[in-house]
């Protein structure tokens, strides 16, 4: 998969919670994780039998204004709003950084501004933001990986992989093209 990303809450209270997001997001690859404005540590959780923090580093941010990202990377802001796309219509963007809202609550207005796009699970109510993240993770690694269709009937074969194949050079910018 080309690309990466990064995972984070806003205003987490609950330590399971951060930490059960921590370890799905280093078992789906993620290159960070982050919170902003958090009110509990990932000490606490002993949900984590993955050893997440030994692998995967986790950034603190105080408020929204003092979130930094990598260049180029777009924040995609996961929220039950009408201007959001439903995640199984939404293109992942190749260097993204997810960020949920917290239990019982959403993103913060300002959190709201900074976002490049924003998605929603659809679903009838609000879930749990662990349970949330790790589906925003599996839609993003199924989206972007390399992997067979789907079988027309249920448990159909399983088609192969198609296999990389490699192009000729990609040239990016104007084009120059010669007198006739």
């Amino acid at each position: 998969m080309r690309g990466f990303f990064g995972i984070g809450i806003e205003r987490v209270s609950k330590p399971m919670n951060l930490g059960n997001l921590y370890r799905t997001a280093h078992g789906f690859g993620a290159s960070f994780i982050f919170t902003i404005d958090a009110d509990c540590s990932v000490g606490v959780a002993k949900s984590d039998t993955s050893r997440a923090p030994e692998h995967l580093p986790l950034y603190r941010f105080e408020t929204p204004a003092d979130l930094a990202l990598p260049k180029g990377c777009a924040l995609v802001g996961v929220e039950l709003v009408d201007e959001a796309v439903d995640l199984p219509s939404f293109r992942h963007p190749h260097r993204a950084a997810y960020v949920l809202g917290p239990e019982r609550g959403a993103l913060s207005a300002e959190l709201l501004a900074r976002c490049d796009l924003l998605v929603r699970i659809p679903t009838a109510f609000c879930l749990n933001v662990a349970t949330a993240g790790a589906i925003v993770m599996y839609d993003r690694v199924r989206a972007l990986g390399r992997f067979g269709e789907r079988p027309v009937a249920a448990g159909g074969p399983v088609a192969e992989r198609p296999p990389h194949i490699h192009g000729g050079p990609v040239i990016r910018g104007p084009v120059i093209r010669g007198h006739d």
